[in-house]
C-alpha cells in the first residue's frame, strides 16, 4: 500500500532540518498560463523559512504559449526554458528534468490558484523521511462550479476505476491524474515519462510495476481548484489515460 501522509504529519522545522545536502528543483509546465504562473513562482520562491531557503531552482517549462506565459514567469524569478519539438504534459516534463539539477525533482501545475507556500516542502517530506519512498502525490479535494466537491471528473469515472481493477496496489491512491508530483531523480530517469495526458498514470504504473506500492506516498495538500474543462476537452485525455494503462497490463501479464 501506498503511504498516506496527513496535514498533521507535517512538520516544517523537520523537513527544513532533513533537507541538509539535497537539491530540490521546481518545475512547472505551462502553457498559456499567463494569469496564473507568476503566482505559482511566488509561492515557490517562498518555501521554506525565513533565512532558510527551500528550493535551489525554479524552471517553468513554456509549452508553446501563444501568451505571455514566458515573459511572466521570466519576471516572477523562474529560469524558462521553450519546449522543442511536439507539445505535451509528458514531453514538458521531460525537458524540465533534463533542465535542472536538483537531487529531488517536483513538478508543479501552473494553473493552480490554490498552491500554497508549504506545498513543495510537504511533497518532498516523504522522500527526505523514507528512503524508501521514490514518488510522491498529492491527494485533495476539487471543488467543481459552486458544489465543494465533483473536480476531477477523468480521475473519478475513468482513472481510479481501472487502477482499482488492474493494479490494486494503486486502488487507494487518491489523485492519480494530479500534476503535482515529486521524486528522486534517479527515479525519474529510470522510468521516463510518457507523452501527453497519459504521463501521470503511467508513471505511477511504472513505479508499482519496477519498486512496488510501497515506493509510492501521496499527501494531503488540503483543496485544489482548477479551471474545469468542457466534456470535450476530457474525452481525449480519457482515452489516453485507458491507453496507457491497459498496455501496461498487457505488458505485465
Amino acid at each position: 500500500m501506498p503511504s498516506t501522509y496527513t496535514r498533521e504529519d507535517f512538520d516544517l522545522g523537520r523537513v527544513l532540518s532533513l533537507k541538509r545536502s539535497h537539491t530540490v528543483s521546481v518545475v512547472v509546465p505551462a502553457q498559456n498560463e499567463a494569469a496564473t504562473v507568476g503566482a505559482v513562482c511566488d509561492v515557490v520562491r517562498r518555501s521554506g523559512a525565513e533565512g532558510a531557503r527551500f528550493v535551489d531552482e525554479l524552471i517553468v517549462v513554456n509549452d508553446h504559449s501563444q501568451d505571455d506565459t514566458a515573459t511572466v514567469a521570466q519576471r516572477h524569478g523562474a529560469r524558462v526554458i521553450d519546449l522543442e519539438g511536439q507539445s505535451g504534459k509528458g514531453e514538458a516534463m521531460a525537458a524540465g528534468l533534463a533542465a535542472s539539477n536538483g537531487s529531488m525533482v517536483i513538478f508543479l501545475d501552473a494553473d493552480v490558484t490554490t498552491t500554497t507556500s508549504d506545498d513543495v516542502l510537504r511533497l518532498a517530506q516523504p522522500l527526505l523521511e523514507d528512503p524508501n519512498i521514490a514518488l510522491v502525490k498529492p491527494y485533495y479535494r476539487r471543488p467543481y462550479l459552486d458544489m465543494p466537491t465533483g473536480g476531477g471528473r477523468v480521475t473519478e469515472l475513468t482513472a481510479r476505476p481501472i487502477l482499482s481493477l488492474l493494479f490494486p496496489g494503486l486502488g487507494e491512491v487518491r489523485q492519480p491524474l494530479a500534476g503535482e508530483t515529486a521524486g528522486r531523480r534517479e527515479l525519474f530517469d529510470e522510468v521516463g515519462f510518457a507523452g501527453g495526458y497519459a504521463v501521470e498514470i503511467a508513471l505511477l504504473i511504472d513505479v508499482l510495476v519496477r519498486h512496488g506500492a510501497s515506493a509510492i506516498a501521496q499527501v494531503d495538500l488540503g483543496v485544489r481548484r482548477h479551471r474545469n474543462r468542457p466534456l470535450d476537452e476530457l474525452s481525449p485525455m480519457a482515452t489516453e489515460v485507458l491507453r496507457a494503462a491497459l498496455t501496461r497490463h498487457d505488458r505485465s501479464h
